[in-house]
């Protein structure tokens, strides 16, 4: 049973818009009364204006920040947060206690699953270890001894939204790249269809289902265009990959080739709600209700893919004209 009175807190709202106006949504049909609340380092957070309320925070690196969330959970109530970003997913499956000792529920996945997210030779030696296709990672030695075919990929290890990802063609640009990029790493460059996963999983690990997008077009990292696909394949693979993960909680993203050989290479786990989630939601996987049901204390027992196939979401940016901002000169 939902409980009938929830208040929501996401941190590092940003402009996330549609993920809350699709838990609004899922508020008034089914007679929810609480609020929904966004954090944020700044008060130009465009989600400042559409949630109830919205606090300015320190940031995340910040050692006042869980202390300052902590203080805004008594005052208002909260019982569940939502963190939206990876560089504060860590720092909350550190905390989670302190939260549940006051009673707030935390959509977050385990320690050691964050760490692994977050950390790019991490995530290529968890998928290595557990043998699911993945692109191969270059050693310096390999690079040294020229082991590699053009073209590779170059990103750095822990870089987020596809910042400084480059496609290398020639040796030039492999050692211009490699000096210029911080802690970057070198990988094969795999071609194919890409797909970002969508799997909404509850505190004991059940998956509620799997919705793969297929990327028709991105831009800074986020899909700006994508279409839904019921892959099989794809489906199955990534269960696999859920399956193994250690304490996944909530909305998993996942992103994925399949190869022209249909081979399903996976190269990025993101333990949250991805920028795409919207056209999951909207082609009928219920993300936010599951969300609010599992923090009412319900497993999953069955899966549910009554979501529709081939709906595609075409995003533009809207604008918010305010004078209630009071900029520094």
């Amino acid at each position: 049973m939902l409980n009938s009175k929830m208040n929501i807190l996401f941190t590092s709202s940003g402009r996330r818009l549609s993920l809350l106006q699709q838990f609004r949504k899922v508020f008034v049909q089914h007679n929810i009364s609480g609020s929904i609340m966004t954090a944020d380092l700044k008060q130009t957070a465009p989600t400042a204006f559409f949630s109830d309320k919205h606090f300015i925070v320190p940031r995340v690196t910040d050692p006042n920040y869980i202390p300052k969330l902590l203080q805004i959970c008594q005052k208002e109530k909260i019982d569940i947060i939502i963190p939206l970003i990876d560089t504060e997913l860590v720092i909350f499956s550190e905390n989670q206690h302190v939260f549940e000792e006051i009673g707030v529920k935390l959509l977050v996945s385990s320690k050691k699953l964050n760490e692994i997210a977050c950390d790019k030779t991490m995530s290529y030696k968890f998928f290595q270890d557990r043998n699911i296709p993945t692109p191969k990672v270059l050693s310096d030695d390999e690079i040294n001894n020229k082991q590699y075919q053009f073209p590779l990929l170059i990103k750095p290890l822990d870089g987020s939204s596809s910042v400084g990802v480059t496609k290398i063609n020639n040796e030039k640009e492999l050692f211009f790249f490699k000096d210029y990029i911080p802690n970057a790493m070198v990988q094969e460059f795999v071609t194919g269809t890409e797909y970002t996963v969508d799997v909404m999983v509850d505190f004991d690990g059940n998956i509620k289902t799997v919705v793969p997008r297929l990327r028709l077009e991105t831009r800074a990292g986020e899909v700006s265009k994508g279409v839904t696909k019921k892959d099989n394949d794809i489906i199955t693979a990534v269960q696999q990959v859920v399956k193994s993960l250690p304490g996944p909680v909530g909305c998993i993203t996942l992103q994925c080739f399949k190869k022209e050989n249909g081979e399903i290479t996976f190269i990025e786990i993101n333990p949250r709600f991805g920028g795409g989630i919207p056209l999951s939601i909207e082609a009928g996987a219920n993300f936010p209700l599951w969300v609010l049901q599992i923090c009412s204390g319900e497993t999953f027992s069955e899966e549910d893919y009554n979501w529709r196939e081939n709906l595609t979401m075409l995003r533009y940016d809207e604008a918010i004209f305010t004078e209630s901002i009071q900029h520094d000169h």
